[in-house]
């Protein structure tokens, strides 16, 4: 039976997204199905967008919107009905995201709060990100335009994207842009969003060492004394347990 069948999938698709949760969002590792279906905003936000979705690809009027609209004052959270989101898509906290209308969200992906994938201008068609499977989103996070996120790839909290991201990169910054690991690929669902890589820190050791060359270089032209380098202490440490419990 077809009523049948529909309702299979969907008890099927709410199990997985729940076990998502159970994966990676730590707080509920040790909590009921129960529980988590009656508290926890994300999924509330990501069942309602799912009828919201099939309605507005039927062709309902006024209902999608108003779906979207009930479940943003109930969680904080706001999807356009027509935005395409896979299997197993987790929203942490929640309150502050917005999801555009011509996003597109792949399988396995995690969104932090204050999340934002949005477009840029009155430029119609696609204009909201493309996120591909496994991709991890920073708190505060800002992506806008037709931008595609590749594969595997994290997003920094509080970055700026507005270019594509390539797979398997971590991307921080305002612009965003990517840097690496400890020289590795990132690995696993969970964002260490404390021990990412500075580029500004960095680039001013860069500049630092190499003032400290010319000085010396200066200093034995001259036949003065060359003084001692001058030290850059880091903002924060860059090593350490993950926080993230990874």
């Amino acid at each position: 039976m077809p009523g049948l069948r529909a309702f299979r999938r969907i008890v099927a698709e709410v199990a997985s997204d729940i076990a998502a949760i159970k994966t990676r969002d730590p707080a509920a590792r040790d909590v009921g199905t129960v529980e988590i279906l009656a508290a926890w905003p994300g999924l509330h936000a990501l069942l309602a967008h799912r009828l919201a979705h099939a309605l507005y690809g039927a062709g309902v009027p006024f209902a999608p919107r108003l779906i979207a609209a009930a479940a943003r004052s109930l969680t904080g959270i706001e999807i356009h009905p027509a935005a395409l989101i896979g299997a197993r898509f987790v929203i942490d906290h929640g309150m502050g995201v917005v999801i555009g209308e011509t996003a597109e969200i792949g399988d396995d992906v995690t969104l932090y709060q204050g999340v934002t994938l949005g477009g840029t201008g009155f430029a119609t068609g696609k204009r909201h990100p493309t996120v591909q499977d496994n991709v991890t989103i920073g708190s505060g996070a800002k992506l806008l335009g037709p931008i595609e996120i590749g594969h595997g790839a994290k997003i920094g909290a509080n970055s700026v994207v507005i270019t594509d991201v390539p797979p398997n990169s971590t991307v921080v910054g305002n612009p965003g842009h990517p840097v690496r690991i400890d020289g590795r690929r990132p690995e696993g669902p969970d964002a260490d969003w404390i021990h990412l890589p500075d580029p500004i820190a960095e680039a001013i050791q860069g500049l630092a060492s190499r003032i400290g060359a010319l000085e010396r270089v200066v200093a034995g032209l001259s036949g003065d004394e060359p003084e001692t380098d001058a030290e850059v202490r880091p903002l924060r440490p860059v090593r350490g347990p993950n926080p993230a419990g990874g």
